[in-house]
């Protein structure tokens, strides 16, 4: 079964983020970059389906500028077998960016298309069902794991006090959340490969943006813990300021 896995190079995880000069935009000098990790997980689903299935082609498309291909060569010694960089702007509109991944996938001869439930920096949760809805396909979001029986998809849902199963026709898309897919990591042979996997790189569908980031600011620093007391006698104090001030009780 061929699959297309959607990801996107967000800042690490761990970076620490500073707003630049222009107070719109992140300061990216020193930042290092990697794959959401949602789209992680996706991708290691549909490397795991290839591997099960015996057959088929997992091909990667991101949006972004020239330097999205080392995200794209990450995911190819991971075992993709092929990647599309699909140059363009990726703003803050969700469906700008859904609409170019659509005039990309429309036709695509893949029945499952992946992404993230969410990207690691804007946490919009919307480009992977707006993609399908842009397609005509059936979503399902919050996928933690997924069979694919004929021309079915099982997919299965962590809820609250259980796991909620939902039947897909395919061609289908689905969006992973954290599960058991745990992304495997790229061995020598895999990175080496990757080298000589196809990587196209095309501009992208020009759309226009409706919705722009105007602004950043950090969050406010936290004030100063003080100590209200010492020992049991303490508590009475403490009680209080926790139901007056903080309105925690």
């Amino acid at each position: 079964m061929n699959v297309i896995v959607c990801v996107k190079r967000v800042p690490d995880t761990e970076a620490r983020i500073k707003v630049d000069g222009t107070g719109a935009a992140i300061d990216s000098s020193g930042i290092k970059y990697d794959m959401s990790p949602y789209d992680a997980f996706a991708l290691e689903a549909a490397l795991r389906l290839k591997e099960s299935d015996g057959g088929g082609e997992v091909t990667l498309v991101t949006l972004g500028d020239s330097a999205a291909q080392e995200t794209l060569r990450k995911g190819l010694a991971m075992g993709a077998d092929k990647a599309v960089l699909l140059t363009g702007e990726v703003g803050f509109d969700g469906l700008a960016t859904a609409k170019a991944l659509a005039a990309e996938l429309e036709g695509a001869e893949a029945p499952l298309l992946l992404f993230g439930i969410k990207a690691a920096d804007a946490d919009q949760q919307q480009v992977g069902p707006m993609v399908a809805t842009l397609l005509g396909r059936p979503c399902v979001t919050g996928v933690s794991t997924f069979e694919v029986s004929g021309d079915l998809a099982v997919c299965h849902r962590e809820v609250e006090g259980g796991s909620e199963v939902v039947e897909v026709d395919l061609p289908a898309v689905l969006c992973m959340t954290k599960g058991p897919h745990e992304p495997r990591l790229a061995a020598l042979k895999g990175i080496m490969a990757a080298k000589r996997k196809p990587l196209e790189e095309k501009p992208a569908s020009s759309v226009e943006a409706g919705a722009r980031l105007t602004g950043l600011a950090e969050p406010p620093a936290r004030p100063e813990g003080r100590i209200v007391g010492e020992g049991p006698d303490a508590v009475p104090e403490l009680v209080r300021l926790l139901r007056e001030e903080a309105n925690a009780i």
